[in-house]
């Protein structure tokens, strides 16, 4: 499978207030290994950053002048990803910024040119509900270093995403096809096999963690009037008596 983990950088926060992209990075990962054939583009807005904007990025309309536009770029942006699978941590952000600067293009919105799009910050949602499931936090829930990442850069940030993601599907099965390479086999007769989990990471609740989980228990004691029933650990299953002769 190919899959494109995709960032982008831009101008402000809406591209209904005319904020444009200035900066994409995609890493390219092929069957789960990072291939090496990324695309980094830093791309002229054609109008300045937001002051807050700046503040991430730090991509002035100095640096940019002398860069392509969306348009020059397009077709080289749309062949990189044409046909895979985009992973992208906030994907209605970035997807509603590409779908603008294509509409602008006449040109029809990202999906149509993708395979799927997958937004990483809800996958983190449901693996860690109630969490921070920002970037960097889960760089440090993973164990990735981030320390080199002093401002947000498109192809900075999708190279951790593609760790932080790699990460995250780590205990997933996955299927491939088996074609026989020491005997002839014809198109039809692939079959199936079911790849070896990949080791198992194991989190263990931090003391402020547990901290919290007694907060909430007393919490619940407290509205019961009582003790709740997540303190009852079930009794031990009764022993069967023997056989008799």
């Amino acid at each position: 499978m190919r899959q494109i983990i995709l960032d982008t950088e831009t101008t402000g926060l809406s591209p209904r207030n005319g904020n444009r992209i200035l900066e994409i990075g995609c890493v390219e990962v092929l069957n789960r290994q990072l291939s090496g054939k990324n695309l980094h583009l830093y791309i002229n807005p054609e109008r300045d950053s937001e002051e807050g904007a700046l503040a991430v990025h730090g991509l002035t309309t100095e640096f940019l002048a002398d860069k392509p536009t969306f348009k020059q770029i397009a077709a080289e942006f749309l062949d990189y990803v044409r046909g895979a699978q985009i992973i992208i941590h906030n994907a209605p952000f970035d997807v509603g910024f590409l779908d603008a600067e294509l509409a602008l293009l006449g040109l029809p919105p990202f999906k149509e040119h993708v395979s799927d799009v997958v937004d990483s910050l809800q996958m983190a949602k449901e693996l860690h509900p109630g969490r921070r499931n920002s970037l960097d936090a889960l760089c440090d829930r993973y164990g990735i270093s981030n320390a080199h990442r002093v401002l947000h850069g498109a192809l900075l940030d999708a190279e951790l995403l593609a760790e932080v993601y790699l990460s995250m599907t780590r205990g997933q099965n996955s299927l491939t096809m088996d074609l026989g390479a020491e005997e002839e086999v014809s198109a039809g007769d692939g079959k199936l096999e079911l790849t070896p989990l990949a080791e198992v990471i194991v989190l263990a609740a931090s003391e402020e963690e547990l901290t919290l989980h007694e907060d909430v228990l007393n919490q619940l004691d407290k509205e019961a009037r009582g003790s709740c029933v997540w303190r009852f650990e079930p009794p031990p299953p009764e022993s069967e008596p023997a056989a008799q002769a």
